[in-house]
């Protein structure tokens, strides 16, 4: 039996994964999180096989939940289900030790076998997200996202501002000092070419990494 953990948070995303992968033998979702916390709190007395992680969450996000539980346990799969197709850092989350990468519009077939491929300890990526990956090493042809020539660290600190996170709130939550959240802030406005956190939230919503929603309104947010 497969052991899944559902990590999203969309209560209704959930319960329709989960209603799927029950129906589906030999596989059985053994616990749900709305947020990357929950999911490492679950994780530290449980131990699912796979994790299906969501990217776009309040709190520390997709990236940072996969290296936290990956760092509690180093043999779990983690395939990442994201809303978009080009997504601009599939890199940096296969990098960060995914297993498997696939779009939320994918058929329950796909999601099926993704599972059971990187429980054997295959990769397993959508094609879509593939086909980015494969465009963006194209010889001669500069494909490349300004999201891209962020370091791992200035993504999350990126992703954490365009959703409105304080810096006391950052620097609580990836254990870094204030005034080196600042830094980083002034680090992402100096290599994206912004200058302020409006600028850096429009960039953020026109490569998929913020969804445009009334939880981002369009005025620059107060870093305190």
């Amino acid at each position: 039996m497969i052991e899944v953990l559902l990590v999203d948070d969309h209560h209704l995303v959930r319960t329709g994964i989960k209603h799927l992968l029950n129906d589906v033998p030999g596989l059985n979702v053994t616990g749900e999180a709305d947020t990357g916390e929950d999911a490492v709190g679950f994780i530290k007395d449980n131990k699912p096989d796979v994790v299906l992680m969501d990217l776009n969450m309040p709190g520390m996000g997709g990236l940072e939940a996969t290296r936290k539980l990956l760092h509690l346990n180093p043999k779990l799969k983690i395939i990442i289900v994201t809303v978009y197709g080009d997504d601009p850092f599939p890199a940096q989350l296969m990098k960060a030790g995914a297993y498997g990468y696939v779009t939320k519009d994918c058929d329950a077939g796909e999601l099926v076998r993704a599972i059971r491929r990187v429980n054997d300890g295959q990769r397993y990526i959508s094609f879509e997200v593939a086909q980015k990956l494969a465009l963006t090493y194209i010889p001669g042809q500069d494909n490349t996202s300004p999201i891209e020539l962020l370091t791992d660290r200035e993504l999350q600190v990126m992703m954490m501002l365009v959703k409105g996170c304080k810096t006391q709130d950052i620097s609580d939550q990836l254990c870094i000092s204030p005034k080196t959240v600042s830094t980083y802030r002034y680090r992402l406005y100096e290599k994206l070419g912004v200058e302020t956190d409006v600028e850096l939230a429009h960039l953020a919503l026109r490569h998929g990494i913020l969804e445009n929603s009334p939880e981002n309104p369009d005025k620059e947010n107060s870093i305190n």
